[in-house]
């Protein structure tokens, strides 16, 4: 079915949170009765003309306020009632792409989460794409493989076996639609309602919301110096379906995962038959030290699943990842991939193997390393200029984003907004927090602004907040 609604670019609202709230709005009036399906995510994203990955954000959130389900051959199809909304800050924490475009160049300064857009090769990117659409068979244009093309997979795997130092085989993976696609695989083939799962306290909300969406139950655990305190999350829920971690640069603190934690986390999942989902979403940006080791290379049980996302090496409007499944896994994740997925683009992935096997990719990372130390050093200068000894900066080993306190300046959600008022994007802190308190703080991300422009836009951060 098509839904007839219309959304509004130029307004406020995000569009996942217009579309939910038509949607809401035509089930709570009656014009969506108990049992209508829904359109699927691709087809209202075709369309709205808008990215799917919106779709599925607005769907995840109906989806959690219990207005609609998705019955897998069945589709998504409406409850029967409205459901208890689910509120949504108004200055989301991670902004969703089509929330993005606020300035000329359609990012905004301090925003997280974000590549260097500046420094992308794009003609390198533009003639790699030409070649593939020339090179196009017949057969190339029939329908993709869900788990990627061989291709692909074979190019990740040798890059996790030089980079990561994992060593798997292309069957292992799968061609996610960036890191919310693989978790949408994880939670169809793993997550029950009811299920407990860990989750890092403050972590990346994005993933939260994807597992409430699904009915689990989250347990909140706190992070210290250390990382993910597992004695606590086994204290809280011993047999949890799933720990959620981000091991190497743990977001948004930065800290990265003790060995010794990481050998008690594989313990406890090899002993409560628990999986571990390990989010290496930024380990190639390593400013200081030696790189560390992924949590997967230390997985001798097999119970860890492997995600990666090339939307921040590379370019977010990519939405293309990988997940690295065990073993055991590969059949469920296999026919899940069938099921919940058509597959990514042939196109972007014929490409993006070139960029890799040509060289592109690793040339790429290596500049971007270079590039994101100086621009980070840069913009911790500007911000120690601007506000002297009202700030303090948690230098983490890598990352791209900046952790800066302001003590005594009062509620970081405050001084967040009062900086997105003056055309600034951090993210404060408190706001990525369930249980416990990690203190206040602004996240500041730092690869898309360049040196020469660090002490304008600290002056301007520092003018804002006050």
């Amino acid at each position: 079915m098509t839904l007839a609604i219309t959304i509004d670019p130029a307004a406020r609202d995000p569009l996942f949170l217009q579309i939910a709230s038509r949607v809401r709005f035509a089930i709570a009036t009656g014009q969506l009765p108990s049992g209508t399906r829904l359109p699927s995510s691709r087809a209202l994203a075709a369309q709205l003309a808008i990215a799917r990955g919106t779709v599925d954000a607005a769907y995840a959130l109906l989806a959690g306020e219990g207005a609609i389900e998705t019955r897998r051959a069945a589709g998504t199809v409406v409850c029967g009632q409205a459901g208890q909304r689910i509120d949504v800050p108004d200055q989301a924490p991670f902004p969703f792409p089509a929330a993005v475009a606020t300035g000329p160049a359609g990012v905004r300064p301090f925003q997280i989460g974000l590549p260097a857009l500046d420094a992308f090769p794009r003609s390198v990117w533009s003639g790699l794409t030409a070649r593939a659409a020339r090179a196009a068979r017949s057969i190339d244009l029939a329908a993709a493989d869900p788990a990627g093309t061989l291709d692909l997979r074979q190019a990740v795997a040798a890059y996790l076996g030089v980079a990561r130092g994992i060593r798997c085989t292309p069957e292992q993976l799968l061609i996610t639609g960036g890191y919310q696609g693989a978790l949408a695989l994880i939670r169809g083939v793993l997550v029950r309602p009811g299920d407990p799962v860990w989750m890092e306290d403050p972590g990346y909300h994005m993933a939260r919301m994807a597992l409430e969406a699904a009915g689990a139950r989250v347990v909140p655990v706190r992070v210290d110096a250390e990382g993910l305190r597992v004695a606590a999350g086994i204290a809280a829920a011993p047999k949890a379906k799933l720990a959620i971690v981000t091991p190497t640069h743990q977001c948004p603190t930065g800290v990265a995962l003790s060995l010794p934690r990481r050998l008690e986390l594989l313990a406890w999942a090899a002993d409560a038959g628990s999986w571990i989902v390990e989010d290496d979403y930024d380990s190639e940006f390593r400013y200081t030290g030696r790189p560390l080791p992924s949590l997967k290379s230390l997985d001798r049980g097999q119970r860890v699943l492997y995600a990666g996302s090339l939307s921040k090496v590379l370019f977010p409007a990519l939405r293309l990842g990988y997940l690295l499944v065990p073993p055991e896994l590969l059949g469920a994740f296999s026919r899940a991939s069938r099921l919940l997925t058509s597959g990514q683009p042939a196109l972007e992935q014929a490409v993006l193997t070139a960029f890799m096997r040509n060289g592109h990719f690793a040339r790429h990372i290596r500049r971007m390393r270079t590039l994101y130390a100086e621009r980070r050093r840069a913009l911790a200068a500007a911000l120690e200029t601007a506000f002297g000894d009202r700030i303090s900066m948690e230098m983490t080993a890598g990352g791209m984003h900046l952790l800066a306190r302001f003590p005594g300046a009062g509620d970081d959600s405050v001084l967040a907004k009062r900086a997105a008022q003056a055309g600034l994007a951090p993210t404060a802190l408190s706001s990525l927090t369930i249980a416990h308190d990690a203190g206040q703080g602004l996240l500041l991300g730092f690869a898309n602004i360049p040196r020469e422009e660090a002490n304008t836009l600290a002056a301007r951060l520092a003018a804002a907040i006050g």
